[in-house]
């Protein structure tokens, strides 16, 4: 019994070790990257100007053709209901960006992490660390959206507050998904897959149409991706019509978040230890 005590206890110090290391890494590749971009604010933020150039363009002036669109069982006006969708693809951006170009780039053509596992950072806290940073930046296009849709008066619901942490979750799930998906990439020209799939996805997860204005077979497809949970969610949040069905988005992100995680972890480990 005196055994099996004193293993469980080296077994759970070891973790907490583990934890710690990682987390200590992780802290340490997201201050890399702040210190690397701490003089380039302008590229930082760029991600923010397409989604705010198509609420203007779609949602506003579109708006004035449309008028109201059903939704949650009443109407709402046009630039209401694209705000929201707006403020998720601002967040998918951010996340995607570094996620993908960025991360493909110091692991193929720097060979940074190479380096990284040289040192006490290991490849979890490398994983951690990326997303962590992909996050910040997501979350930093969020909040200026949601400054943005208030100021234009297309947030009608103090259930707002909530988007902010809504979108916060939609980048960590692009976030993780896109370090997945760009460890298998092998060249620059790979890239044009991403690039068309985020231009489907802002164009049909029910951003500026209703889920029922798709076709029977289209329909299914769209409320099977990511950026329409997202949509759905933040829509959801910002327009007061919050319900136990919001849940059921929550979840579908959280486990997009674990997939991506558990897959990335494995494949930068074997990509970068010797």
């Amino acid at each position: 019994m005196v055994t099996l005590l004193l293993g469980s206890r080296l077994v759970r110090n070891g973790v907490v070790r583990d934890a710690a290391c990682h987390a200590r890494g992780g802290v340490a590749v997201m201050t890399r990257n702040a210190y690397v971009h701490r003089s380039n604010l302008v590229l930082f933020l760029s991600g923010l100007v397409e989604p705010f150039l198509y609420l203007l363009s779609l949602g506003v002036g579109m708006g004035q053709l449309v008028g109201e669109i059903p939704y949650a069982g009443g109407t709402i006006a046009y630039p209401v209901y694209v705000a929201p969708a707006m403020l998720a693809a601002a967040a998918m951006t951010g996340a995607v960006t570094e996620s993908t170009y960025n991360f493909f780039a110091k692991l193929k053509f720097m060979k940074l992490y190479e380096s990284m596992v040289a040192t006490p950072v290991t490849p979890l806290g490398i994983v951690l660390g990326e997303i962590a940073w992909a996050l910040l930046r997501g979350a930093v296009y969020a909040g200026c959206f949601v400054v943005i849709m208030s100021l234009m008066g297309l947030a009608p619901s103090w259930w707002v507050v909530l988007a902010l942490p809504a979108a916060v979750l939609i980048g960590l799930a692009f976030a993780a998904a896109g370090l997945a998906f760009s460890t298998y990439l092998r060249s620059w020209q790979d890239f044009d897959y991403v690039t068309v799939a985020i231009f489907l996805l802002f164009l049909f997860s029910a951003t500026f149409a209703p889920l029922d204005a798709y076709p029977g077979w289209l329909r299914a497809v769209v409320a099977a991706t990511p950026l329409y949970h997202g949509v759905s969610l933040v829509r959801g949040l910002s327009t007061g019509a919050v319900s136990v069905g919001l849940l059921w988005h929550v979840a579908y992100l959280v486990g997009l978040t674990v997939v991506g995680l558990a897959v990335t972890s494995r494949r930068v480990r074997r990509l970068v230890t010797p």
